[in-house]
């Protein structure tokens, strides 16, 4: 199994063990803390994917730099090309990233809804948003390689990716104090929209990109 694969599977272990915390109201913050842990663990798993393709030349800082955008067209085209390798020689491995994505992600919405922290209908959207959104684009085959400009920007771009984890964090953050530390919910009830927001709207893109890519 690939290190990349190893991580995306402990990183889900993670967040399960983040999610028992919180129903036995466990010091909220290690769980805050190991949940940073596991989304920071979801670019690991890209680094590890690229750095084993490339028998070892991509280095961290190189990979961190590519991240954020900040490399020079020849450094950034050589990322891009092993980038392709990957999806090409573990053509599983982007789907088993994705899978963890929703496994964490759907545990913490299960999570709070069973805690009656939030109403069930929000999970039942966001399942369907998921439901639909990688449907289409395992039909397509790949995100990896966007072509309309509206999926780039919503959902592939370094900007979206790095806001959707940091709403993440945020949110789920905040529900945790919520729940172990009596919190005010108001606030957790406008972050929570927030992030639903931005999650459909990455999901459009993503429907778009299927559609008209």
């Amino acid at each position: 199994m690939r290190s990349a694969d190893l991580l995306t599977i402990a990183r889900v272990l993670l967040a399960i063990l983040v999610a028992y915390l919180v129903i036995i109201k466990f010091d909220p913050i290690v769980s805050i803390l190991l949940f940073a842990i596991a989304l920071a663990m979801d670019g690991l798993d890209g680094f590890a994917a690229l750095h084993q393709i490339s028998n070892g030349r991509i280095g961290f800082l190189e990979y961190m730099r590519y991240v954020r955008g900040r490399m020079n067209k020849k450094e950034s085209e050589i990322l891009k090309e092993y980038k392709l390798k990957v999806g090409s020689a573990y053509p599983y491995g982007p789907r088993m990233d994705v899978a963890g994505d929703r496994i964490i992600e759907y545990t913490l919405w299960a999570l709070f809804t069973f805690l009656h922290v939030l109403p069930l209908f929000v999970i039942i959207l966001i399942i369907a948003r998921h439901s639909f959104a990688d449907a289409f684009m395992a039909a397509k085959g790949t995100s990896s390689r966007l072509k309309t400009r509206f999926a780039r920007i919503v959902y592939g771009s370094n900007a979206s990716r790095a806001g959707i984890n940091i709403m993440k964090f945020v949110t789920f953050s905040y529900l945790i104090l919520v729940y172990v530390l009596g919190y005010p919910i108001l606030i957790g009830y406008v972050l929570a929209a927030m992030l639903v927001a931005y999650i459909l709207a990455r999901g459009a893109a993503e429907i778009n990109e299927a559609l008209h890519g």
